[in-house]
């Protein structure tokens, strides 16, 4: 149990993590800040022992200090933070989610040899269906395992070496924008074919999370699934020759390697 956490920026990461970490039951207190103060102020009347806060008395009391600014705010958020976090005498640990920037780069931005966890969650978090992956710096394997379970209902808590960091969040953090834009071409699709919308989107939504499933529940190659459905001469068959004519493999590839080159760029 965390006697208090801290959540500095609570835009769509940072409010997805909180969810999380309140609906553990793992902490007493979630101190929650933003630069818009309505915004913490809400989502802090939604869970369970959270409370609006300030960037100062987070980086002053909370044990957890989640980091939830954009890669290039960091270093102007840290500045006014770092002799706070100096004074400090007891332990306290830095989480960041903020993409390219390394433990060992949070820590020399925030002037201080603390241990750093850095993360890599997505949006679907806040719903206990995301991905979260982590790794820390100067962190115990008791603390990590702790760590974990606060944040387990996020869904799928994953440890990867930091050097793989990147590549997950180039695939798994930007990924559901990839997926919503495949699953509105799939409802428009159905549109063109006569159905109306909202029809469309559900059904749409429906398939994509049902075909997700079978490839997690049965450990099933996606390629065997597919083949499952493409029936000798049949309709399905015809569909995914017209989706490799136009390059969907090459391009969903391509998608996550951009991704990647400019989580690169953020270092």
């Amino acid at each position: 149990m965390y006697q208090s956490i801290g959540f500095i920026g609570t835009g769509s990461m940072g409010s997805a993590v909180a969810r999380a970490a309140a609906a553990s039951g793992l902490a007493q207190t979630i101190l929650l800040s933003n630069r818009t103060a309505a915004k913490a102020q809400a989502l802090a009347g939604q869970l369970p022992g959270a409370a609006l806060s300030s960037n100062e008395e987070v980086a002053r009391t909370a044990q957890l200090i989640f980091l939830g600014v954009k890669p290039q705010m960091m270093q102007l958020m840290l500045d006014p933070l770092a002799p706070i976090l100096r004074q400090r005498e007891d332990r306290f640990i830095l989480v960041t989610m903020a993409a390219g920037l390394s433990c060992g780069r949070i820590r020399d931005m925030a002037g201080t040899d603390c241990p750093v966890i850095r993360i890599m969650p997505n949006t679907p978090a806040a719903i206990g269906a995301g991905v979260v992956q982590y790794c820390g710096l100067g962190v115990t394997d008791e603390e990590l395992d702790s760590f974990a379970a606060l944040i387990a209902p996020a869904g799928l808590v994953d440890p990867v070496p930091e050097g793989l960091i990147d590549a997950a969040s180039a695939l798994s953090g930007c990924g559901p924008a990839f997926a919503y834009l495949f699953l509105e071409a799939l409802a428009d699709g159905g549109v063109a074919c006569g159905l109306p919308r909202d029809k469309a989107l559900v059904y749409a939504a429906q398939t994509l999370a049902g075909s997700a499933r079978m490839v997690l529940e049965n450990g099933a190659h996606p390629g065997a699934l597919k083949d499952a459905v493409c029936s000798p001469g049949g309709t399905t068959i015809q569909g995914v020759r017209t989706l490799e004519q136009r390059g969907v493999r090459a391009a969903a590839m391509d998608a996550v390697i951009a991704a990647y080159e400019k989580t690169l760029q953020l270092r």
